[in-house]
């Protein structure tokens, strides 16, 4: 199946309700049956779908012409959704939901430490899959450069420096020491709302509201996974990096001595 001349059910609306680019759901997974009620149930939403049967061809597409989110199946010929998100991750922070009839809580985990936003397992409700992308989408249109939906009159939003953090909103741009570390759009808004009171003790449903505002159920592992692979990001760049702590049945907070 390829980018631009899918198998079946392919694009949807050009444009939205008010005349702008309607948003593009990439759809990854190899039951046909899935991609095509996904898609039927996106369009009908006003989304434009892109379908892809494995892992391998949509990688390239992913990366070549990349969609506004992506919903990956696990279980895939070619190349299976694990593999697909940890090389994406490589080299984008495209918004990724993991849809999967693998429910398992270690597979769970797994999907949210190589970069997740979000994950549902089958059988799964059309309007919930619907409610999470839209909450996705809304999250990071804020983060998004030139993305085209911002509003002039609203000011830009500022730039944060905690010690030797900086953190642009506007282009969604982390910065340790003066290194890049690339974040998902999650894992920017868990650290934002750390970092804007350092030493404040964030729970987990804190950080839960920061990162999904729509009334979304998260578990609390959730949160716990997206701290554990920001951790690692930022140690891949300071071996040392301590910034982040963990207060054992409170929460998280950030320092910035």
């Amino acid at each position: 199946m390829s980018d631009t001349t899918p198998d079946y059910a392919a694009t949807g609306p050009e444009t939205g309700e008010v005349g702008q680019r309607a948003m593009q759901i990439a759809l990854v997974d190899d039951d046909r049956n899935i991609l095509t009620t996904v898609s039927i149930a996106l369009q009908a939403e006003g989304f434009a779908t892109r379908l892809y049967s494995d892992g391998e061809t949509a990688l390239k597409a992913l990366l070549d012409n990349p969609p506004d989110l992506a919903v990956f199946d696990i279980k895939m010929p070619k190349m299976d959704g694990m593999e697909l998100l940890r090389r994406l991750r490589e080299h984008s922070p495209l918004p990724v939901i993991f849809l999967t009839s693998k429910n398992d809580e270690s597979d769970e985990e797994a999907g949210l430490e190589l970069g997740a936003d979000d994950y549902i397992a089958k059988p799964f409700s059309l309007r919930l899959l619907v409610a999470r992308i839209r909450a996705i989408l809304r999250r990071a249109d804020p983060v998004e450069t030139g993305s085209g939906n911002a509003d002039p009159a609203e000011p830009a939003q500022a730039s944060l420096i905690r010690g030797r953090l900086f953190m642009d909103p506007a282009r969604h741009q982390v910065t340790w020491d003066g290194q890049i570390v690339s974040l998902t759009v999650t894992e920017f808004l868990i650290l934002e709302a750390l970092a804007i009171r350092p030493g404040v003790i964030k729970s987990r449903n804190q950080l839960m509201d920061a990162a999904y505002p729509d009334d979304v159920f998260v578990d609390d592992r959730t949160v716990d996974s997206h701290i554990k692979r920001m951790r690692r990001k930022f140690r891949m760049v300071d071996s040392r990096f301590g910034a982040i702590d963990t207060l054992y049945g409170a929460g998280y907070s950030f320092t910035d001595a």
